[in-house]
């Protein structure tokens, strides 16, 4: 769909500051949507591949905080803070993340989770403060990357869980 009118340049504007990722997942919405927002799921695929994720707080609610450490797999700690600014399930998530409470850096997120016939499309829309961020992050951060890994591990884990129910 084109954008036209008064729209055309603010999403110009916004697109150079923003990073798109899709996946489609052969599970159910409700599932896919159920590992996203539950931290007993979360911790067990957040992240890129060889990360891991240690929670400190989680609470899943508008307003609420998911305060986490992912261990890069050199060894290095990234401390994380996401705020959760729109919950509607199973079909839309909104947050800002960065690395504490009071990060001016904090980037701001929209997960969309629709049907795929029998499967999901989750899509991950992210758009940073400036188009600068937006460079580094990919850059220096391999954000898309990134967040195509985790993704995948997303999706590696909902089959784990359908095949152990199903199994």
């Amino acid at each position: 769909m084109a954008t036209t009118g008064q729209d055309a340049p603010a999403q110009a504007a916004m697109a150079d500051r923003e990073v798109v990722i899709s996946r489609v997942i052969d599970a159910p919405r409700e599932l896919v949507f159920e590992a996203f927002t539950e931290v007993r799921h979360l911790s067990r695929w957040w992240g890129p591949e060889g990360f891991t994720t240690t929670t400190r707080a989680f609470e899943f609610r508008v307003g609420g905080e998911w305060d986490f450490v992912m261990h890069g797999p050199d060894g290095t700690d990234y401390q994380e803070w996401i705020s959760w600014t729109e919950v509607a399930p199973p079909e839309r998530i909104a947050l800002l993340h960065g690395e504490s409470r009071d990060d001016p850096n904090a980037f701001a997120s929209v997960l969309t989770f629709e049907r795929d016939g029998t499967a999901t499309r989750i899509e991950m829309r992210t758009v940073f403060r400036t188009k600068e961020q937006r460079d580094e992050a990919v850059e220096k951060y391999h954000a898309i990357e990134g967040g195509r890994q985790t993704l995948n591990n997303l999706a590696a884990y909902v089959t784990e869980i359908r095949n152990g129910v199903e199994g």
